[in-house]
């Protein structure tokens, strides 16, 4: 018998929407502490969602639940980002290069890219890049894939608002964005597939040199 996946109350749901929406606005900062007391109070809810909110939060890799420190947001440095965007850069490309060989549509990647352009400040524009990568891999045809790929999405999120924070990119990034989905149009599966890769291996090299340096990827790009 298949068991059935209990689901998150929506108090919990809520607690732990708002607190991943402030970590990656940068209204909580990394190392800051999270009291349950008083995200409780903030709130207006029990410190049990919180509690539940906060354990969720350190599966995903966006806290840290320490027995002396108690939870804080994850710190960000160069050995954080290169860990997050050498998985990237080991299946994301794949992912989209697939995802363009079988024809998939990719109607919400320029939806997303839409939004991103058309975005008034950083939330919304990060929102909406987070969105425009999640377009071009999910529709690969391997679900797993498309699973192990969402479990970096929200670090991958954090390392780019700690980077934008200290040195805004997103024009850069939005031509690149806009040149892989061209490729991705045309069909042009390998195309798409470099340029993405050079895109995800250029901002954690300008953003963490010393990340940089040691992320590899194929045709020996850094």
């Amino acid at each position: 018998m298949t068991s059935v996946p209990t689901p998150i109350p929506s108090r919990t749901q809520y607690v732990l929407e708002e607190i991943k929406r402030r970590i990656l606005t940068g209204q909580l900062t990394p190392g800051q502490a999270l009291v349950e007391t008083e995200l409780a109070a903030q709130f207006g809810v029990s410190k049990t969602p919180v509690r539940e909110a906060l354990k969720t939060l350190a599966g995903t890799g966006l806290v840290v639940m320490s027995q002396y420190k108690g939870v804080t947001v994850r710190m960000v440095d160069a050995d954080m980002a290169r860990e997050v965007y050498d998985v990237r850069l080991l299946l994301e490309p794949e992912a989209l290069k697939r995802a363009v060989r079988r024809g998939a549509s990719l109607d919400a990647a320029r939806d997303a890219l839409a939004r991103a352009d058309a975005a008034t400040d950083t939330a919304e524009r990060s929102l909406a890049n987070r969105e425009f990568h999640r377009a071009l891999y999910l529709p690969c045809g391997n679900p797993l894939l498309g699973r192990m790929l969402d479990e970096v999405r929200d670090q991958a999120a954090l390392v780019s608002a700690v980077a934008w924070a200290a040195s805004p990119s997103w024009e850069r990034e939005a031509g690149e964005h806009r040149e892989i989905l061209r490729l991705a149009l045309e069909g042009n599966a390998d195309g798409a597939g470099r340029a993405l890769h050079a895109h995800i291996a250029s901002f954690v090299e300008r953003a963490f040199p010393q990340a940089g340096a040691e992320v590899q990827g194929e045709d020996g790009q850094a």
